[in-house]
C-alpha cells in the first residue's frame, strides 16, 4: 500500500519532468500523471483499511510511535500512515525435548538439571500459553515480536532449574513429579503475566534419570514386587492349611459322634433296612442275609 503511494508520487514527478522537457516522451507525461494519481488514490485508499483475521489482534504504532488499544478481528478503517503489526492471541505451544524432531528447536533441546542430591535430570517440556490481547501494545514496545525467544524459552528453562535443585533425582521422577510441576507453573505464570503472556499448562513429558539411578530403581521395584508375591502366597498357604484343619476337625468330630451315638440293635436295624430296599430293586437277584450262621438267600426265582 505505501508502496504504490510512493510509486504513484514518482509517476507524477516522471510526467511534470516530461512535459517540460522537449523530447519524444513528452507526450506520456499525461498517461503517466493520470496513472500516478490512480496509484496514490488506490494506496491511500487500501492504506485506510485493515483487515484483522480470527484469533488476531492489531497493534498500531505512527512514526515508531506505539498507540494503546488494538485492532479486534474485523474490518477497521484507520489512518493510512500507521503502521498495523499483527499478534497472534490464539493458545500457542512451545515443547523443549531430548527427541531431534519433537522440540520447537533442532536437536536435543531438553532441559537439563542438577538435583538436590547432585544428579543430572534431563526433563522434556512443552509450555501452553497466549498473548493477551490488552498487553499487546506493551508487548510489541518493551519486548517486540519475538517474545518466544526473549521470555517464553528462557524464562520456563531457568524456572525449571531453580526448581529442581529442592528435589532428590529419585523423587522428580516419582513421588514429587506433580508437587515439581505445581511449583514451577506458580513460578512461570507469574513471570510471564508481568510481561503480558498467560500460561494456560504446563506439561512434563518425561524425566530421565542417569542409568546407574534408573537401574536401582528398577531393583527396587523388583524386590518390592517379589515381596508382595510371597506375602500373597504366603496368605494362601496359610488359608490353605486353616480349611484343611477345619475339615479335619469335622471329620473327627463326626467319628465321634457316629462311635459314641450308635449301638449295636440300632446298627442291626439300619443294616436290615438297607437290605430289604435293596431286595426290592428290580437289578436284584440274589441276596444273602443273616449274621453269624448260615445266611438267608432270598431270589426272586
Amino acid at each position: 500500500m505505501i508502496l504504490l503511494i510512493i510509486l504513484g508520487i514518482i509517476l507524477l514527478v516522471v510526467s511534470f519532468t516530461l512535459k517540460q522537457d522537449q523530447n519524444p516522451f513528452s507526450k506520456f507525461s499525461n498517461l503517466a500523471r493520470i496513472i500516478g494519481i490512480l496509484l496514490i488514490v488506490v494506496g491511500i485508499f487500501s492504506a485506510a483499511f485493515q483487515q484483522i483475521d480470527a484469533g488476531k489482534a492489531g497493534v498500531k504504532s505512527l512514526y515508531g510511535n506505539v498507540e494503546p488499544g488494538v485492532l479486534d478481528p474485523g474490518l477497521h478503517i484507520i489512518n493510512p500512515l500507521l503502521d498495523v503489526t499483527v499478534f497472534d492471541i490464539q493458545t500457542q505451544n512451545y515443547t523443549m525435548s531430548s527427541a531431534p524432531t519433537e522440540g520447537n528447536q533442532q536437536g536435543d533441546d531438553a532441559i537439563r538439571v542438577l538435583s538436590n542430591d547432585g544428579l543430572e535430570v534431563v526433563i522434556d517440556l512443552t509450555v501452553l500459553y497466549r498473548v493477551s490481547a490488552v498487553d499487546a501494545p506493551t508487548i510489541f514496545k518493551e519486548i517486540g515480536v519475538n517474545y518466544i525467544d526473549k521470555i517464553v524459552r528462557p524464562v520456563t528453562r531457568t524456572r525449571i532449574r531453580d526448581n529442581a535443585v529442592f528435589y532428590d533425582a529419585v523423587a522428580l521422577y516419582s513421588t514429587k513429579r506433580n508437587e515439581f510441576q505445581d511449583g514451577i507453573f506458580k513460578s512461570i505464570e507469574a513471570d510471564f503475566k508481568s510481561r503480558g503472556l498467560v500460561l494456560e499448562s504446563l506439561l512434563i513429558r518425561n524425566i530421565n534419570l542417569p542409568t546407574s539411578v534408573k537401574k536401582t530403581i528398577e531393583s527396587k521395584i523388583n524386590a518390592e514386587q517379589d515381596a508382595q508375591k510371597m506375602v500373597f502366597v504366603l496368605q494362601k498357604e496359610k488359608q490353605e492349611a486353616e480349611r484343611k484343619r477345619v475339615e479335619a476337625q469335622g471329620i473327627a468330630d463326626y467319628q465321634k459322634i457316629i462311635s459314641t451315638g450308635l449301638t449295636d440293635k440300632q446298627l442291626q436295624y439300619e443294616t436290615i433296612k438297607a437290605q430289604k430296599e435293596l431286595a426290592a430293586s428290580p437289578n436284584t437277584k440274589i441276596i444273602f442275609m443273616g449274621k453269624g450262621g448260615a445266611p438267608i438267600i432270598l431270589s426272586d426265582k
